[in-house]
């Protein structure tokens, strides 16, 4: 016997919300596209720049139709919806051609991670603003707000939305065969995550069994030198991961979804899933190269690079090399 589906709550007056986040999600997939190169090199700045506002804005809508649960004159905060919205769609534009004269279009540091954390925070943020403009939506006014928290970071709404984000960079992505299967791991894990709160005892259950499999697993990869050399840190970093979330599922089983573990556990996810959406767009243009499983078309002068899944040599490399900027 399956288990039902977890509560959307989903009711009519949330159906405009539902439509601008869900069009959020597919604008949020579109960036992280465009920003992460299909060759492996550094994003440029003003790429990052301009992706980053976007997201910023999109956060900044999140928290103005939260707002509109909140504040009892609708007048006022429906204002402050429309002035959100003009925001994103003007602020963005702004920002990037100020960041083309700043920054002169040279590419980030390949070994940088300022970037794909930032980029990952406001994504898990957006998304977490997400789950809680749910959260309160579904009781139509303000409500207690650690309940409301523990709603929202466990809901569909946060951990779907990350599942997506994840989807598209695990398929995107030049991984390792032990690299993808386990960060695979930890994205199904977002994809259960709802049925966990939702039915506490066999939901928490299938997480801690989930978990605790990955992480026997894992720990006999690390043991018998599995993976490439690179992956071993990653490995352990996993491995640490999926003990804490077979805890958090434990804790919820037994305490029959409480308000506090249910809490701790959306957070725990949260920060995982954070962690892994910063690897993965760090990893587009930072270490060992290999085929995706879904190649996504390239540039005239970046094909020979994608089809053989490798780099080739700097003389026969068709790319113009980066120019340093003027001044330099």
């Amino acid at each position: 016997m399956f288990l039902p589906l977890p509560a959307l709550v989903l009711t009519p007056a949330l159906v405009p919300f539902a439509v601008i986040a869900v069009s959020m999600i597919g604008i949020t997939v579109f960036l992280l596209g465009k920003v992460l190169p299909t060759d492996g090199r550094p994003p440029l700045v003003t790429q990052m720049v301009i992706a980053l506002a976007v997201l910023g804005g999109g956060s900044l809508l999140l928290l103005s139709l939260l707002f509109v649960f909140l504040n009892p004159n609708g007048t006022e905060s429906w204002t402050f919806v429309l002035l959100a919205f003009n925001f994103m769609m003007m602020f963005p534009a702004g920002v990037w051609f100020v960041s083309q004269i700043l920054f002169r279009d040279h590419r980030v540091d390949a070994s940088g991670w300022f970037w794909p954390i930032t980029l990952s925070v406001v994504t898990t943020g957006s998304e977490a603003l997400m789950g809680v403009l749910f959260a309160y939506g579904a009781v139509g006014g303000p409500t207690p707000t650690v309940p409301a928290l523990a709603v929202g970071l466990s809901s569909v709404w946060f951990f779907w939305s990350m599942a997506a984000v994840m989807a598209a960079l695990l398929v995107w992505a030049p991984l390792g065969v032990v690299e993808r299967w386990a960060l695979l791991a930890l994205g199904g894990a977002a994809v259960l995550g709802p049925w966990v709160t939702a039915f506490p005892t066999v939901g928490g259950g299938a997480m801690a069994v989930l978990m605790g499999v990955s992480f026997v697993i894992l720990v006999r990869a690390l043991l018998t030198g599995r993976g490439a050399p690179d992956e071993g840190r990653l490995l352990v970093a996993l491995a640490a991961a999926f003990l804490v979330m077979t805890l958090a599922g434990l804790t919820i089983a037994t305490t029959q979804g409480a308000v506090l573990a249910v809490l701790a556990f959306g957070s725990v996810m949260g920060v995982v899933m954070g962690v892994e959406v910063a690897y993965l767009i760090r990893r587009y243009y930072q270490g060992r190269m290999a085929r995706p499983w879904v190649a996504r078309a390239p540039d005239d002068s970046d094909s020979a690079v994608v089809e053989t899944g490798t780099r080739l040599p700097p003389v026969l490399d068709p790319r113009p090399a980066d120019r340093p900027a003027a001044g330099r």
